[in-house]
């Protein structure tokens, strides 16, 4: 029996995670939750958006279910850490909770599988592809600083460690599912020494898999053949800022944010989560659309080794998005959250 720490999120995102461990429960799948709060009503109620006791509820299960958190833009907003490690206090802050959460649990990939599913509208097919985004480092953490009144400083950092263990996580899931390809997204033409660090460690790692193919395009380059020939790619491997940016586009070519998922892997933890926003537009309007988080929660099944739950969900999922009868304004359907919950529990039945 695997315990999981749930984080419901913010806006929709205690609808969209409530459904997603309805369906992990009718599954059949040997699991157990264990709630945890952060985001909006853990800052109301904990005085923290992290609170210390959801980051030790992670620590102590392994693996999280998160749903989707809300971080102000701009301004000097930071999240504080404060807590013990190893007889030590230790404080850190970061811009987003995101960040944080992949920080203080060393989750170093982002894993973003991108794939066509029947029933749901695209402008193509047979996109088949998984995005390896390294997570720890290069612009996205937040370095930065005000020079002056007028000037804003952000330091991009690229590592042999962090860049290989990312791209030895990647090239292993290839070979493990059976992939044939990677393609490593760089900028080395003009950012010579981080990026060009990154490709050359990207393409030392590939030597280790003589059974998968590797090459590399430029990032500018990448993103133009991905709208033109999506089927023509199978793995990404990018640097922590384009793996944010690729991975929103190529969730475009598959129907957008609200079907794609999410994990984020490190050598203890794992943190599975819809990549979509809270939309509290809609919270609590019964008509978001939980795909996201359910693929979500598939992933997460499958890293814990229950196949056979994840291979149900999927094809109950399938069969619902197939019929078309109760699925949500979305995905061309006029059905609540709950009824397409209900359909693919019913599918599970």
């Amino acid at each position: 029996m695997h315990r999981v720490t749930v984080i419901p999120g913010d806006g929709i995102g205690p609808e969209v995670v409530g459904s997603t461990c309805a369906i992990i429960k009718a599954s059949g799948a040997k699991v157990e939750f264990e709630e945890a709060l952060v985001g909006l009503r853990a800052e109301k109620e904990l005085g923290s958006s992290l609170p210390v006791s959801a980051l030790e509820s992670i620590e102590r299960n392994k693996l999280a279910l998160k749903g989707p958190t809300q971080t102000p833009f701009g301004g000097n907003y930071r999240i504080n850490i404060e807590r013990v490690k190893a007889g030590k206090e230790v404080r850190n802050d970061y811009p987003s909770i995101a960040i944080a959460l992949r920080k203080e649990l060393q989750l170093y990939v982002n894993v973003r599988p991108i794939k066509n599913y029947p029933g749901v509208k695209s402008r193509y097919e047979n996109v088949d592809l998984v995005i390896f985004r390294e997570n720890s480092e290069d612009l996205y953490v937040g370095n930065e600083r005000m020079i002056d009144d007028d000037t804003a400083e952000a330091i991009k950092i690229i590592t042999r460690g962090a860049t290989e263990r990312t791209a030895r996580y990647g090239f292993e899931y290839l070979k493990k599912n059976g992939r044939k390809k990677m393609t490593i997204g760089h900028k080395a033409n003009v950012m010579k020494m981080t990026d060009g660090l990154f490709l050359k460690v990207g393409q030392d790692v590939a030597k280790d898999f003589p059974g998968i193919e590797c090459d590399a395009r430029v990032i500018d380059a990448l993103c133009m053949e991905l709208v033109i020939k999506p089927e023509s790619f199978d793995g990404l491997l990018l640097a922590n800022l384009f793996g944010d940016i690729v991975s929103d586009l190529a969730a475009g070519l598959v129907g957008g944010l609200g079907v794609a998922p999410g994990a984020n892997i490190g050598k203890e933890y794992a943190m599975f989560e819809a990549v979509h926003g809270s939309a509290p537009d809609i919270a609590g309007k019964d008509i978001a659309n939980p795909m996201a988080m359910i693929l979500s929660g598939m992933l997460m099944l499958r890293h814990i080794g229950d196949t056979a739950a994840a291979d149900r969900i999927d094809a109950a999922l399938t069969a619902v998005l197939q019929e078309k009868k109760q699925v949500t304004r979305d995905l061309g359907g006029t059905a609540g959250t709950k009824a397409f919950t209900a359909a693919i529990v019913a599918k599970l039945g």
